[in-house]
């Protein structure tokens, strides 16, 4: 793609639960991992794989393990040290028009993952880490008017295997714990833009994915927070993945780099703004266009954290040396509410694609992209709407049914060009519905996409986004 680089908290005891502070964010921005191992065929020769994943696995369970028991043998031994979970959402999507005046119907098994968090010695070495199965359940992707990235359009790409597997070094100090600095390296999440879809509202992401975030890379990352400011600077690899079971080259290791500046005013307020220059990102092996990448937001809930909004700006261009060839802005609102077992949540986008050059199968794209396969530039505009009810809430288990309808307007920003949107899908105004549930097991969400002292929320000894109070 060219231009676009791109629930449940654990039981703790009654006195535990009365000594910390109240959770400071909504249940869906809890996004823990776990990856032992990637799955998926041809892992072990692939060329790309990731040589440093089994290293930091060895070094985490040799850094992790003896502390591990002897908190176990201790008197006293905190459910955090030690947090896994599950979650997967079955969904069913009708799309009209979807490709040339005909309407799809698909179901899936969508964002199966499994998630973990291990924390011996509160904070001080931390591991995290996520494995997607979705290189499984929807290796055709799944309909999402609009979207594009890593060889699909109009579908969402499944995520790699070894989603993340950072390991974390944080030190707090300060009477409150405010003050913090911290290192993280492993792959995830580079230092950009704002939380990943999975941990917001949604079951369908926004189309501005790959431009308000950078995930999936081998990342080293620093970040420092002073009182209400946080900053984050990052180094990673430019290529983005090319299939569910690669992973970052090791020949691009570092070529890319992102820095991010939070403004936390008050617990319930975030503000940042950030720029990335991200090398190469369409062209595994290099020699393609490079990508600037800007990005603001604010993000503002209630004291009851019963209500959350967000608003987001994001740009990415592309430049040929010192030249800037295309340009995609996107502008976000989203905001959700829960009362009682009830939620609900409406999202606004208008976002720029560039109509890339189809293959036989008409929602994939050519990987690596050129200028020459951009057939055109469309602008969407989408409104989604979101109801859910949380059937079962055990404190363990969870059952949300939900139902989320999208209406889309695309139209084209470049005359001539050589992609009409009203020819190919039939009708410049594209419906969405989708019927499913989401079925979760064990710890909660996660916020992914800040690590170590850049969560904001946090008190003195607390795992980084571990403890969410339900939306």
């Amino acid at each position: 793609m060219r231009g676009v680089s791109s629930a449940v908290p654990s039981n703790s005891s009654r006195a535990d639960s009365q000594s910390l502070p109240p959770a400071p964010f909504p249940s869906y921005y809890s996004l823990p991992s776990i990856s032992v191992a990637k799955v998926g065929p041809g892992v072990g020769t692939n060329p790309r794989a990731l040589p440093g994943v089994r290293g930091l696995i060895r070094l985490s369970a040799l850094a992790l393990f003896l502390p591990l028991i002897a908190a176990a043998q201790g008197e006293h031994h905190s459910s955090s040290v030690f947090e896994i979970g599950a979650q997967a959402i079955g969904v069913v999507t009708r799309e009209s028009p979807a490709i040339h005046g005909r309407a799809l119907t698909e179901g899936y098994l969508t964002q199966p993952a499994i998630m973990a968090q291990l924390n011996p010695w509160r904070g001080l070495l931390s591991l995290k880490g996520m494995v997607s199965l979705e290189g499984a359940t929807i290796k055709r992707g799944e309909l999402n008017a609009g979207i594009l990235g890593e060889g699909y359009i109009d579908r969402r790409h499944p995520h790699t295997y070894l989603h993340e597997l950072v390991l974390t070094s944080e030190r707090r100090f300060g009477g409150n714990g405010t003050n913090a600095i911290s290192i993280t390296a492993g792959k995830g999440f580079a230092p950009f833009g704002t939380d990943d879809p999975m941990a917001r509202p949604f079951e369908k992401y926004p189309i501005n994915h790959h431009l308000a975030q950078i995930l999936e890379r081998a990342v080293a990352i620093a970040a420092v927070r002073a009182d209400s400011w946080i900053l984050e600077a990052g180094a990673f690899n430019g290529d983005e993945p090319t299939g569910a079971g690669d992973n970052p080259n090791r020949d691009r290791y570092w070529d890319s780099w992102s820095g991010r500046i939070t403004f936390v005013p008050w617990p319930q307020g975030e503000f940042q703004t950030s720029y990335a220059r991200v090398k190469s990102p369409e062209n595994p092996d290099g020699g393609g266009a490079d990508q600037r990448k800007q990005s603001a937001s604010v993000r503002l809930e209630d004291a009851q954290h019963s209500g959350y909004a967000l608003v987001e700006w994001a740009r990415t261009a592309d430049y040929a040396g010192s030249q800037r060839t295309f340009a995609f802005t996107s502008l976000l609102a989203e905001t959700s509410a829960r009362y009682d077992q009830f939620n609900g949540a409406l999202r606004l986008e208008r976002t720029e694609r560039p109509d890339e050059a189809r293959l036989a199968d008409a929602f994939r794209t050519p990987i690596p992209a050129t200028d020459f396969s951009i057939g055109g530039r469309s602008r969407w505009t989408i409104v989604t709407a979101r109801a859910a009810v949380s059937l079962v809430n055990t404190g363990a288990f969870t059952i949300e049914p939900f139902t989320e309808v999208a209406r889309a307007h695309v139209s084209e920003t470049l005359r001539p060009s050589g992609f009409d949107p009203r020819q190919f899908y039939g009708s410049d105004r594209i419906w969405s519905v989708s019927l499913g549930a989401k079925l979760a097991f064990g710890m909660s969400h996660m916020r992914m996409g800040r690590y170590g002292a850049a969560i904001t929320g946090k008190a003195t000894g607390e795992m980084g986004g571990m403890k969410m109070g339900e939306m």
